[in-house]
Protein backbone atom coordinates (compact mmCIF):
# COMPACT_ATOMS: atom_id res chain seq x y z
CA UNK A 1 0.00 0.00 0.00
CA UNK A 2 1.88 3.36 -1.08
CA UNK A 3 2.51 5.72 2.17
CA UNK A 4 1.23 9.03 0.92
CA UNK A 5 2.97 11.11 3.85
CA UNK A 6 5.51 9.64 2.99
CA UNK A 7 5.59 10.72 -0.74
CA UNK A 8 4.72 13.91 0.04
CA UNK A 9 7.54 14.56 3.16
CA UNK A 10 10.57 13.22 0.41
CA UNK A 11 8.58 15.79 -2.29
CA UNK A 12 9.33 18.42 0.29
CA UNK A 13 12.23 17.32 0.88
CA UNK A 14 13.92 17.34 -2.49
CA UNK A 15 12.00 20.76 -3.47
CA UNK A 16 13.90 22.05 -0.53
CA UNK A 17 17.19 21.12 -1.53
CA UNK A 18 16.60 22.03 -5.04
CA UNK A 19 15.90 25.67 -3.88
CA UNK A 20 19.00 25.67 -1.59
CA UNK A 21 20.93 24.00 -4.55
CA UNK A 22 19.72 26.71 -6.78
CA UNK A 23 20.63 29.16 -3.93
CA UNK A 24 24.40 27.99 -3.89
CA UNK A 25 24.46 28.60 -7.99
CA UNK A 26 22.99 31.39 -8.17
CA UNK A 27 23.66 33.98 -5.40
CA UNK A 28 21.41 37.09 -7.37
CA UNK A 29 19.73 38.40 -9.94
CA UNK A 30 21.80 39.26 -13.07
CA UNK A 31 21.84 43.05 -13.96
CA UNK A 32 19.58 44.24 -16.83
CA UNK A 33 21.98 44.03 -19.39
CA UNK A 34 22.45 40.30 -19.06
CA UNK A 35 19.24 39.26 -17.69
CA UNK A 36 18.75 37.14 -20.94
CA UNK A 37 21.51 35.03 -19.36
CA UNK A 38 19.28 34.32 -16.34
CA UNK A 39 19.00 30.69 -15.64
CA UNK A 40 21.19 27.87 -14.65
CA UNK A 41 21.65 26.65 -18.29
CA UNK A 42 23.23 29.26 -18.73
CA UNK A 43 25.64 29.92 -16.01
CA UNK A 44 28.82 28.47 -18.32
CA UNK A 45 28.00 31.52 -20.93
CA UNK A 46 30.14 33.46 -18.09
CA UNK A 47 31.43 30.76 -15.79
CA UNK A 48 34.13 28.15 -16.79
CA UNK A 49 32.43 24.88 -14.84
CA UNK A 50 34.14 24.62 -11.21
CA UNK A 51 35.72 28.12 -11.15
CA UNK A 52 35.08 31.59 -11.30
CA UNK A 53 34.24 34.05 -14.00
CA UNK A 54 37.39 34.33 -16.69
CA UNK A 55 38.28 37.28 -18.72
CA UNK A 56 38.62 34.98 -21.61
CA UNK A 57 34.70 34.51 -21.04
CA UNK A 58 33.79 38.04 -20.74
CA UNK A 59 35.51 39.60 -23.72
CA UNK A 60 33.68 36.47 -25.95
CA UNK A 61 30.69 38.50 -25.53
CA UNK A 62 32.40 42.20 -25.29
CA UNK A 63 34.42 42.06 -28.76
CA UNK A 64 34.56 46.08 -28.33
CA UNK A 65 36.30 45.70 -25.26
CA UNK A 66 38.72 43.02 -26.60
CA UNK A 67 40.06 44.62 -29.82
CA UNK A 68 40.92 47.62 -28.00
CA UNK A 69 42.86 45.29 -25.54
CA UNK A 70 43.82 43.60 -28.72
CA UNK A 71 45.42 46.89 -30.34
CA UNK A 72 46.66 48.21 -26.95
CA UNK A 73 44.36 51.39 -26.78
CA UNK A 74 41.98 52.83 -24.25
CA UNK A 75 41.85 52.69 -20.92
CA UNK A 76 41.35 48.90 -20.32
CA UNK A 77 44.99 48.53 -21.57
CA UNK A 78 46.14 50.79 -19.70
CA UNK A 79 48.63 50.23 -16.64
CA UNK A 80 45.78 50.42 -13.79
CA UNK A 81 43.48 48.12 -15.33
CA UNK A 82 45.63 45.71 -18.11
CA UNK A 83 45.67 42.09 -16.18
CA UNK A 84 43.04 42.85 -14.11
CA UNK A 85 40.13 39.99 -13.82
CA UNK A 86 36.74 41.77 -15.18
CA UNK A 87 35.14 40.69 -12.32
CA UNK A 88 37.25 42.46 -9.70
CA UNK A 89 35.44 45.68 -11.38
CA UNK A 90 32.07 44.61 -12.93
CA UNK A 91 30.52 41.95 -10.73
CA UNK A 92 27.46 41.00 -10.93
CA UNK A 93 24.44 38.79 -9.36
CA UNK A 94 23.51 41.99 -7.49
CA UNK A 95 20.24 42.95 -8.70
CA UNK A 96 18.51 44.29 -12.34
CA UNK A 97 19.57 47.91 -11.14
CA UNK A 98 22.82 47.05 -9.82
CA UNK A 99 25.51 49.86 -11.33
CA UNK A 100 28.05 47.08 -12.89
CA UNK A 101 29.44 50.15 -14.70
CA UNK A 102 30.70 52.88 -12.45
CA UNK A 103 33.38 54.83 -10.82
CA UNK A 104 33.85 58.15 -9.63
CA UNK A 105 33.74 60.92 -12.54
CA UNK A 106 35.12 63.60 -10.53
CA UNK A 107 38.31 61.40 -9.95
CA UNK A 108 38.45 59.39 -13.07
CA UNK A 109 42.51 59.68 -14.45
CA UNK A 110 41.09 60.44 -18.03
CA UNK A 111 44.68 60.07 -19.12
CA UNK A 112 44.67 56.11 -18.73
CA UNK A 113 42.23 56.41 -21.66
CA UNK A 114 44.87 57.93 -23.86
CA UNK A 115 43.20 61.19 -24.29
CA UNK A 116 44.23 63.88 -21.69
CA UNK A 117 41.90 65.91 -20.39
CA UNK A 118 42.76 69.65 -21.27
CA UNK A 119 41.84 73.04 -21.23
CA UNK A 120 38.17 73.20 -21.87
CA UNK A 121 37.94 69.49 -22.33
CA UNK A 122 38.92 69.23 -18.44
CA UNK A 123 35.89 71.56 -17.71
CA UNK A 124 32.73 70.03 -19.26
CA UNK A 125 30.36 66.93 -18.02
CA UNK A 126 31.39 63.44 -19.08
CA UNK A 127 27.78 63.36 -20.89
CA UNK A 128 28.63 66.55 -23.40
CA UNK A 129 31.79 63.95 -24.98
CA UNK A 130 29.83 60.65 -24.04
CA UNK A 131 26.93 60.67 -26.32
CA UNK A 132 25.87 58.27 -29.09
CA UNK A 133 26.13 61.28 -31.62
CA UNK A 134 29.73 61.57 -31.76
CA UNK A 135 30.30 57.68 -31.09
CA UNK A 136 32.16 56.22 -34.38
CA UNK A 137 32.71 52.27 -33.67
CA UNK A 138 29.56 50.67 -34.67
CA UNK A 139 29.88 47.50 -32.50
CA UNK A 140 30.12 49.97 -29.59
CA UNK A 141 27.07 51.83 -31.38
CA UNK A 142 24.46 49.23 -29.65
CA UNK A 143 25.24 49.42 -26.99
CA UNK A 144 22.39 51.63 -24.80
CA UNK A 145 25.10 53.23 -22.01
CA UNK A 146 28.81 53.35 -22.22
CA UNK A 147 31.86 55.71 -22.17
CA UNK A 148 33.47 53.82 -25.41
CA UNK A 149 33.38 54.37 -28.90
CA UNK A 150 34.53 58.11 -29.31
CA UNK A 151 37.14 59.19 -31.81
CA UNK A 152 39.97 61.22 -30.67
CA UNK A 153 40.25 63.56 -33.68
CA UNK A 154 38.82 66.82 -33.25
CA UNK A 155 36.37 66.58 -35.83
CA UNK A 156 34.88 63.51 -34.42
CA UNK A 157 33.29 65.61 -32.18
CA UNK A 158 33.39 69.35 -33.61
CA UNK A 159 32.41 70.53 -36.38
CA UNK A 160 34.56 71.32 -39.47
CA UNK A 161 34.35 75.41 -39.51
CA UNK A 162 37.23 75.44 -42.43
CA UNK A 163 35.10 73.30 -44.41
CA UNK A 164 37.98 70.87 -45.21
CA UNK A 165 39.69 73.76 -46.63
CA UNK A 166 42.80 73.17 -43.71
CA UNK A 167 44.28 70.15 -42.35
CA UNK A 168 42.16 67.80 -40.28
CA UNK A 169 44.17 68.41 -37.28
CA UNK A 170 43.22 71.20 -35.28
CA UNK A 171 45.74 71.36 -32.65
CA UNK A 172 47.93 72.64 -35.68
CA UNK A 173 46.45 75.92 -34.62
CA UNK A 174 44.63 75.87 -31.94
CA UNK A 175 44.61 74.90 -28.51
CA UNK A 176 42.46 72.86 -25.63
CA UNK A 177 41.99 76.54 -23.84
CA UNK A 178 39.12 78.47 -26.59
CA UNK A 179 39.01 78.17 -30.34
CA UNK A 180 39.58 81.75 -30.97
CA UNK A 181 42.37 82.90 -30.66
CA UNK A 182 44.36 80.30 -32.80
CA UNK A 183 47.25 80.68 -30.15
CA UNK A 184 49.44 77.72 -31.74
CA UNK A 185 49.19 79.43 -34.88
CA UNK A 186 52.66 80.73 -36.13
CA UNK A 187 52.05 82.77 -39.18
CA UNK A 188 55.75 83.04 -39.92
CA UNK A 189 56.02 79.31 -40.87
CA UNK A 190 52.87 79.77 -43.14
CA UNK A 191 53.62 80.44 -47.16
CA UNK A 192 53.64 84.16 -46.57
CA UNK A 193 55.83 85.48 -43.54
CA UNK A 194 54.10 88.67 -42.03
CA UNK A 195 56.76 91.44 -41.87
CA UNK A 196 56.98 94.91 -41.05
CA UNK A 197 53.74 96.72 -41.36
CA UNK A 198 51.60 93.39 -42.60
CA UNK A 199 52.32 92.24 -38.69
CA UNK A 200 49.81 94.94 -37.78
CA UNK A 201 47.43 94.53 -40.42
CA UNK A 202 44.20 92.80 -38.32
CA UNK A 203 43.59 88.96 -39.94
CA UNK A 204 40.25 90.22 -41.30
CA UNK A 205 41.93 92.56 -44.24
CA UNK A 206 43.04 89.26 -45.81
CA UNK A 207 41.06 86.84 -44.57
CA UNK A 208 37.58 87.85 -45.72
CA UNK A 209 34.30 85.89 -44.26
CA UNK A 210 31.37 85.04 -46.41
CA UNK A 211 28.37 82.47 -45.93
CA UNK A 212 29.17 79.10 -47.19
CA UNK A 213 27.05 76.47 -47.17
CA UNK A 214 24.59 77.86 -44.88
CA UNK A 215 27.50 77.99 -42.49
CA UNK A 216 29.99 81.57 -42.03
CA UNK A 217 33.32 80.91 -43.84
CA UNK A 218 36.16 82.53 -43.19
CA UNK A 219 39.51 82.21 -46.06
CA UNK A 220 42.38 80.87 -44.74
CA UNK A 221 43.80 79.22 -47.86
CA UNK A 222 43.92 79.61 -51.88
CA UNK A 223 44.64 83.65 -50.83
CA UNK A 224 46.97 85.38 -53.85
CA UNK A 225 49.84 86.91 -52.65
CA UNK A 226 53.00 85.46 -55.10
CA UNK A 227 52.79 89.56 -56.43
CA UNK A 228 52.23 92.58 -53.73
CA UNK A 229 49.47 93.74 -56.42
CA UNK A 230 47.22 90.45 -55.57
CA UNK A 231 46.57 92.83 -52.55
CA UNK A 232 47.70 95.89 -52.61
CA UNK A 233 46.89 98.33 -55.78
CA UNK A 234 49.75 99.24 -58.14
CA UNK A 235 50.46 103.13 -58.11
CA UNK A 236 52.29 103.33 -60.53
CA UNK A 237 50.48 101.60 -63.34
CA UNK A 238 53.09 98.98 -63.73
CA UNK A 239 55.61 101.30 -64.28
CA UNK A 240 57.94 99.83 -62.57
CA UNK A 241 56.84 96.03 -62.53
CA UNK A 242 55.10 93.80 -60.23
CA UNK A 243 58.21 93.61 -58.19
CA UNK A 244 57.60 96.27 -55.52
CA UNK A 245 59.86 94.89 -52.79
CA UNK A 246 62.82 95.90 -55.35
CA UNK A 247 62.68 100.27 -54.12
CA UNK A 248 60.05 99.94 -51.22
CA UNK A 249 60.11 97.97 -47.95
CA UNK A 250 57.59 96.19 -45.82
CA UNK A 251 58.13 98.47 -42.81
CA UNK A 252 56.95 101.55 -45.04
CA UNK A 253 55.96 102.18 -48.17
CA UNK A 254 57.46 105.71 -48.17
CA UNK A 255 60.90 104.47 -47.36
CA UNK A 256 63.11 103.32 -49.71
CA UNK A 257 65.81 101.86 -50.28
CA UNK A 258 69.25 102.41 -51.05
CA UNK A 259 71.40 100.50 -53.74
CA UNK A 260 67.66 99.41 -54.98
CA UNK A 261 69.17 97.10 -58.19
CA UNK A 262 71.54 95.44 -55.78
CA UNK A 263 70.38 91.97 -54.12
CA UNK A 264 72.96 91.05 -51.63
CA UNK A 265 71.34 87.24 -51.69
CA UNK A 266 72.24 86.56 -54.27
CA UNK A 267 76.41 86.45 -52.91
CA UNK A 268 77.42 83.82 -50.93
CA UNK A 269 76.73 85.52 -47.89
CA UNK A 270 72.74 86.69 -47.66
CA UNK A 271 72.03 88.98 -45.00
CA UNK A 272 70.11 87.50 -42.09
CA UNK A 273 68.71 88.46 -39.07
CA UNK A 274 69.95 92.17 -37.95
CA UNK A 275 72.79 91.47 -40.78
CA UNK A 276 69.73 93.31 -42.49
CA UNK A 277 70.04 96.62 -40.46
CA UNK A 278 73.92 96.71 -40.79
CA UNK A 279 74.98 100.01 -43.06
CA UNK A 280 77.10 98.51 -45.77
CA UNK A 281 80.13 100.49 -44.67
CA UNK A 282 80.19 98.71 -41.45
CA UNK A 283 81.51 95.55 -43.69
CA UNK A 284 82.59 97.60 -46.66
CA UNK A 285 85.24 99.28 -45.45
CA UNK A 286 86.86 99.78 -48.97
CA UNK A 287 85.45 99.09 -52.13
CA UNK A 288 82.13 97.40 -52.16
CA UNK A 289 83.52 94.72 -54.52
CA UNK A 290 86.50 94.18 -52.27
CA UNK A 291 86.53 90.39 -51.24
CA UNK A 292 85.35 89.82 -47.41
CA UNK A 293 86.21 86.85 -45.30
CA UNK A 294 82.87 85.80 -44.16
CA UNK A 295 83.70 81.78 -43.28
CA UNK A 296 83.21 82.27 -39.66
CA UNK A 297 81.87 84.84 -37.61
CA UNK A 298 85.46 85.24 -36.25
CA UNK A 299 86.07 87.23 -39.51
CA UNK A 300 83.69 90.15 -38.35
CA UNK A 301 83.12 89.84 -34.45
CA UNK A 302 85.34 89.43 -31.71
CA UNK A 303 85.57 86.07 -29.97
CA UNK A 304 83.78 86.56 -26.59
CA UNK A 305 84.71 83.25 -25.03
CA UNK A 306 88.30 84.06 -25.56
CA UNK A 307 89.14 80.66 -27.92
CA UNK A 308 87.86 78.95 -24.89
CA UNK A 309 85.22 76.67 -27.18
CA UNK A 310 87.57 76.28 -30.47
CA UNK A 311 87.52 72.50 -31.51
CA UNK A 312 90.44 71.07 -32.73
CA UNK A 313 91.96 74.18 -33.02
CA UNK A 314 89.34 76.01 -34.90
CA UNK A 315 86.93 78.94 -34.14
CA UNK A 316 83.82 77.46 -33.24
CA UNK A 317 80.75 77.85 -35.04
CA UNK A 318 78.64 80.89 -33.19
CA UNK A 319 75.33 79.65 -34.46
CA UNK A 320 75.61 76.63 -31.92
CA UNK A 321 74.36 79.23 -29.32
CA UNK A 322 73.55 82.18 -31.38
CA UNK A 323 71.06 83.54 -33.69
CA UNK A 324 71.77 86.54 -36.15
CA UNK A 325 68.57 87.51 -34.60
CA UNK A 326 70.43 88.42 -32.10
CA UNK A 327 73.50 87.69 -29.47
CA UNK A 328 70.92 87.19 -26.54
CA UNK A 329 69.46 84.85 -25.21
CA UNK A 330 71.72 81.93 -26.27
CA UNK A 331 69.95 79.12 -28.78
CA UNK A 332 71.77 76.44 -26.44
CA UNK A 333 68.96 74.17 -25.72
CA UNK A 334 68.26 71.50 -23.23
CA UNK A 335 68.53 68.77 -25.89
CA UNK A 336 72.19 69.71 -26.83
CA UNK A 337 73.49 70.24 -23.72
CA UNK A 338 71.89 66.75 -22.78
CA UNK A 339 73.97 65.66 -25.75
CA UNK A 340 77.35 66.83 -23.63
CA UNK A 341 78.94 65.63 -20.69
CA UNK A 342 77.05 66.87 -18.12
CA UNK A 343 73.11 66.13 -18.66
CA UNK A 344 70.73 68.27 -17.26
CA UNK A 345 68.18 66.13 -15.38
CA UNK A 346 65.33 67.36 -12.89
CA UNK A 347 66.10 70.67 -11.04
CA UNK A 348 68.99 71.14 -13.19
CA UNK A 349 66.94 72.01 -15.90
CA UNK A 350 65.30 74.96 -14.16
CA UNK A 351 68.79 76.24 -13.32
CA UNK A 352 69.64 80.03 -15.32
CA UNK A 353 73.06 79.12 -17.35
CA UNK A 354 74.74 82.14 -15.87
CA UNK A 355 74.99 80.04 -11.92
CA UNK A 356 77.10 77.67 -13.66
CA UNK A 357 79.07 79.42 -16.12
CA UNK A 358 79.10 82.60 -14.60
CA UNK A 359 80.50 81.98 -11.25
CA UNK A 360 82.91 84.98 -11.50
CA UNK A 361 83.13 88.14 -13.87
CA UNK A 362 83.60 86.08 -16.88
CA UNK A 363 81.63 83.28 -18.66
CA UNK A 364 83.17 79.83 -18.57
CA UNK A 365 82.25 76.60 -20.08
CA UNK A 366 84.81 74.32 -19.98
CA UNK A 367 86.39 72.22 -16.94
CA UNK A 368 84.00 73.86 -14.27
CA UNK A 369 83.58 70.35 -12.59
CA UNK A 370 81.07 67.43 -13.24
CA UNK A 371 80.61 66.16 -9.19
CA UNK A 372 77.96 67.41 -6.89
CA UNK A 373 80.69 68.65 -4.55
CA UNK A 374 82.32 70.85 -7.69
CA UNK A 375 79.51 73.56 -7.35
CA UNK A 376 77.76 72.24 -3.71
CA UNK A 377 78.65 72.54 -0.41
CA UNK A 378 78.70 69.29 0.84
CA UNK A 379 76.73 69.46 4.16
CA UNK A 380 77.90 65.61 5.15
CA UNK A 381 81.25 66.08 4.83
CA UNK A 382 83.01 63.38 6.78
CA UNK A 383 79.98 62.59 8.50
CA UNK A 384 78.95 59.90 6.46
CA UNK A 385 80.72 56.13 6.35
CA UNK A 386 82.38 56.33 2.79
CA UNK A 387 80.82 53.34 2.13
CA UNK A 388 77.14 54.61 1.98
CA UNK A 389 78.51 57.91 0.45
CA UNK A 390 80.55 57.07 -1.90
CA UNK A 391 83.12 59.84 -3.89
CA UNK A 392 80.71 62.45 -2.25
CA UNK A 393 78.10 61.74 -4.67
CA UNK A 394 75.13 63.18 -3.73
CA UNK A 395 72.83 61.41 -5.97
CA UNK A 396 73.03 57.95 -3.56
CA UNK A 397 70.43 59.73 -1.30
CA UNK A 398 69.45 62.77 -2.55
CA UNK A 399 67.28 63.45 -5.86
CA UNK A 400 68.19 66.08 -8.95
CA UNK A 401 64.64 66.89 -8.94
CA UNK A 402 64.38 67.50 -5.24
CA UNK A 403 66.83 67.78 -2.86
CA UNK A 404 64.71 67.16 0.42
CA UNK A 405 63.74 63.87 -1.82
CA UNK A 406 66.18 61.63 -0.14
CA UNK A 407 65.67 57.67 -1.15
CA UNK A 408 68.67 55.92 0.78
CA UNK A 409 67.66 52.33 1.50
CA UNK A 410 68.28 52.59 5.52
CA UNK A 411 68.25 48.81 5.37
CA UNK A 412 71.66 48.31 4.25
CA UNK A 413 72.79 49.78 7.23
CA UNK A 414 73.35 47.64 10.99
CA UNK A 415 69.84 49.13 11.88
CA UNK A 416 66.85 48.42 9.97
CA UNK A 417 64.12 50.21 9.74
CA UNK A 418 60.68 48.58 10.96
CA UNK A 419 57.74 49.55 12.44
CA UNK A 420 57.15 53.09 13.97
CA UNK A 421 60.81 53.55 12.67
CA UNK A 422 59.46 53.54 9.32
CA UNK A 423 57.29 56.62 9.73
CA UNK A 424 60.08 58.86 10.92
CA UNK A 425 62.28 61.37 8.73
CA UNK A 426 66.04 61.30 9.08
CA UNK A 427 66.54 64.45 10.77
CA UNK A 428 64.22 62.98 13.67
CA UNK A 429 67.65 60.66 14.36
CA UNK A 430 70.09 61.88 13.20
CA UNK A 431 69.88 65.95 13.50
CA UNK A 432 70.04 67.45 16.51
CA UNK A 433 69.70 71.40 17.55
CA UNK A 434 71.22 72.92 20.50
CA UNK A 435 69.25 75.62 23.09
CA UNK A 436 70.94 78.45 20.86
CA UNK A 437 69.65 76.66 17.69
CA UNK A 438 72.92 75.04 16.22
CA UNK A 439 71.69 72.03 14.22
CA UNK A 440 74.32 68.84 14.55
CA UNK A 441 74.27 65.86 12.31
CA UNK A 442 75.08 62.38 13.34
CA UNK A 443 75.26 59.77 10.68
CA UNK A 444 78.08 57.40 12.52
CA UNK A 445 77.85 57.31 16.20
CA UNK A 446 75.03 55.22 16.48
CA UNK A 447 74.37 51.62 18.33
CA UNK A 448 71.40 49.59 18.33
CA UNK A 449 70.23 50.02 21.86
CA UNK A 450 66.66 51.48 22.41
CA UNK A 451 68.22 53.30 25.54
CA UNK A 452 70.93 55.84 23.02
CA UNK A 453 67.67 57.38 21.63
CA UNK A 454 64.73 57.03 23.94
CA UNK A 455 64.18 57.52 27.53
CA UNK A 456 64.75 54.18 30.08
CA UNK A 457 61.26 55.59 31.92
CA UNK A 458 62.08 52.36 33.78
CA UNK A 459 65.47 53.30 35.27
CA UNK A 460 67.49 50.62 34.05
CA UNK A 461 65.24 47.70 35.93
CA UNK A 462 65.28 45.95 33.04
CA UNK A 463 69.10 45.59 32.83
CA UNK A 464 71.09 42.67 31.20
CA UNK A 465 74.60 42.98 31.34
CA UNK A 466 74.89 46.53 31.21
CA UNK A 467 72.46 46.86 28.66
CA UNK A 468 68.24 47.56 28.56
CA UNK A 469 66.90 45.12 25.42
CA UNK A 470 63.12 47.43 25.24
CA UNK A 471 62.12 44.76 22.57
CA UNK A 472 61.92 41.99 25.14
CA UNK A 473 58.31 43.89 25.80
CA UNK A 474 57.89 46.19 23.32
CA UNK A 475 57.19 46.29 19.92
CA UNK A 476 58.19 48.00 17.05
CA UNK A 477 55.10 49.59 16.26
CA UNK A 478 53.78 51.11 19.00
CA UNK A 479 54.83 51.39 22.53
CA UNK A 480 52.12 49.58 24.35
CA UNK A 481 52.10 46.11 25.41
CA UNK A 482 49.20 44.31 23.99
CA UNK A 483 50.58 40.38 24.47
CA UNK A 484 52.94 40.61 27.70
CA UNK A 485 52.58 36.99 29.08
CA UNK A 486 53.50 37.52 32.88
CA UNK A 487 53.68 33.84 33.50
CA UNK A 488 56.58 33.90 31.98
CA UNK A 489 58.06 36.16 34.52
CA UNK A 490 59.40 34.76 38.11
CA UNK A 491 55.25 35.21 39.81
CA UNK A 492 52.99 33.48 37.17
CA UNK A 493 49.30 34.83 37.44
CA UNK A 494 47.00 32.31 39.36
CA UNK A 495 43.65 32.26 40.70
CA UNK A 496 42.44 36.31 41.59
CA UNK A 497 45.68 37.40 40.74
CA UNK A 498 44.32 36.59 36.83
CA UNK A 499 41.64 39.69 38.01
CA UNK A 500 44.35 41.83 39.29
CA UNK A 501 44.95 45.06 37.79
CA UNK A 502 48.52 46.02 36.57
CA UNK A 503 48.64 49.44 39.08
CA UNK A 504 47.75 47.11 42.20
CA UNK A 505 50.36 45.15 42.35
CA UNK A 506 53.10 47.55 40.25
CA UNK A 507 53.16 50.93 41.99
CA UNK A 508 54.55 53.99 41.29
CA UNK A 509 57.98 55.04 43.66
CA UNK A 510 60.40 57.78 43.96
CA UNK A 511 64.07 57.28 43.89
CA UNK A 512 67.01 59.47 43.40
CA UNK A 513 66.77 59.07 40.06
CA UNK A 514 63.06 60.28 39.84
CA UNK A 515 59.47 58.85 39.82
CA UNK A 516 59.06 55.12 37.78
CA UNK A 517 56.93 52.22 38.53
CA UNK A 518 58.16 49.26 40.12
CA UNK A 519 58.00 46.34 38.16
CA UNK A 520 61.12 44.68 39.27
CA UNK A 521 60.31 43.36 42.99
CA UNK A 522 62.37 41.48 44.44
CA UNK A 523 59.95 39.41 47.05
CA UNK A 524 56.82 37.71 46.65
CA UNK A 525 55.38 37.20 50.64
CA UNK A 526 51.88 37.77 50.77
CA UNK A 527 52.04 39.88 53.52
CA UNK A 528 54.49 42.15 51.50
CA UNK A 529 50.96 42.65 49.71
CA UNK A 530 48.00 41.45 51.69
CA UNK A 531 47.27 42.35 55.25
Amino acid sequence: MINVKKILFLGSLLLVLSRLSFGQLSPGDLVQAHSHLEGMSNCTACHVLGDKVTNEKCLDCHIEIKTRIDKNTGYHASSEVKGKACASCHNDHHGRNFEIIRFKKDTFNHRLTQFDLEGKHAELDCEKCHKKDFIIDSLVLKKTKTFLGLGQECLSCHTDYHQKTLSSNCTDCHDQKAFKPASAFNHNKADFILKGKHRDVDCIKCHKKEMRNGEEFQYFSDIKFAKCTDCHEDIHKNKFGQNCTECHTENSFLTIKTNTNFNHNLTNYPLLGLHQKVDCKECHKGKLTDALAHNTCTDCHKDEHKNELDLNGKDPDCSTCHSVNGFKPSSYSIEKHNQSKFSLNGAHMATPCFACHLKEKEWHFREIGSNCVDCHKDNHEGLIAEKYYPKQDCKVCHSEDQWKQVTFNHNLTEFKLEGAHQKQDCPACHFSKSETGIITQNFKSFTNNCTDCHNDIHLRQFDKNGKTDCSSCHGNLSFKITDFDHNKTKFPLDGAHEKVKCEACHKEKISEKGRYIEYKIKEFKCADCHS
